[in-house]
């Protein structure tokens, strides 16, 4: 039924639905493989943890899509090889920190180079970095985190360290990651329209310019059209703790930490 009503909306934001991605991503991607002319079933997804919470999980066991599953703990990927689904389908799951300089290889190395249906891209860092590395696979659809306390108005990003981890980079957990209009930027160097973001305010979409036409009734936004500032509250203190900071005391939090800005490639302060 939930799967239906992604054929029937007509907006990402009707498409939401939720079974095991974090919030109502499941929904979208079924919208838009419905409604663009998709013509491969296979997907790339990394910083999935154990996967029991993702944006392809579903895409696999309701679709049927083949996929390549990345995460940095090997004991996560220990448990999705023990899980039933990792027989039951055609999935491979790789333990590895991604970087820049091995993304390609990866893929490589597990088959999945080329054509590709979907790419979502969410290690809570890099992901500008590593998705403007990628040259060996090109997806029709990516999903690409972007931190709303960024804003809209700049092109920034954290600065590429290869071992960038969010927790380790500022207790906060609040800096990390990308602008929406990095995002937007890169996107249409590698030939994407941005159609839109999640109601949550985290993952934006992306797909192949030559896949919209009018039948679709998905139109190309600008980042200041499709933006959605999130509203979930995951600062922490230098303990460690959840503080439930609002976007004001967010913002002040992070003040002041260099970000490069795209565009230039200056490192500027946030």
């Amino acid at each position: 039924m939930l799967a239906k009503n992604s054929t029937t909306a007509t907006s990402l934001k009707q498409a939401e639905f939720k079974v095991f991605s974090q919030f109502g991503d499941d929904g979208i991607i079924q919208f838009l493989i419905n409604k663009l002319p998709i013509q491969l079933s296979s997907f790339v997804e990394f910083g999935v943890e154990n996967y029991e919470e993702s944006n392809t999980r579903f895409l696999l066991i309701h679709n049927n899509w083949r996929g390549l599953v990345i995460d940095g703990a090997p004991a996560h990927i220990d448990y999705i090889k023990k899980d039933s689904l990792y027989w039951r389908h055609d999935l491979t799951a790789v333990a590895s920190f991604i970087t820049a300089e091995n993304i390609n290889k990866i893929l490589i190395d597990n088959g999945f180079s080329g054509k590709l249906g979907l790419l979502s891209v969410d290690i809570d860092g890099n992901d500008y970095w590593v998705w403007k590395a990628i040259s060996v696979a090109d997806a029709e659809i990516v999903i690409a985190e972007y931190n709303s306390l960024f804003g809209v108005e700049r092109a920034i990003t954290v600065p590429y360290q290869a071992d960038f981890y969010w927790l380790n980079a500022h207790y906060s957990g609040l800096y990390f990651g990308t602008s929406l209009l990095s995002l937007c930027d890169l996107a249409e160097s590698k030939g994407y329209a941005f159609v839109g973001c999640n109601q949550a305010g985290n993952n934006a979409y992306f797909v192949k310019k030559g896949l919209l036409n009018s039948s679709t009734g998905i139109k190309s936004l600008s980042a200041e059209e499709g933006f959605v500032e999130s509203r979930f509250r995951q600062s922490r203190n230098q303990q460690g703790k959840l503080t439930f900071a609002d976007k004001q005391a967010s913002l002040k939090e992070i003040a002041g930490l260099p970000v490069v800005n795209t565009r230039t490639g200056i490192l500027e302060t946030f």
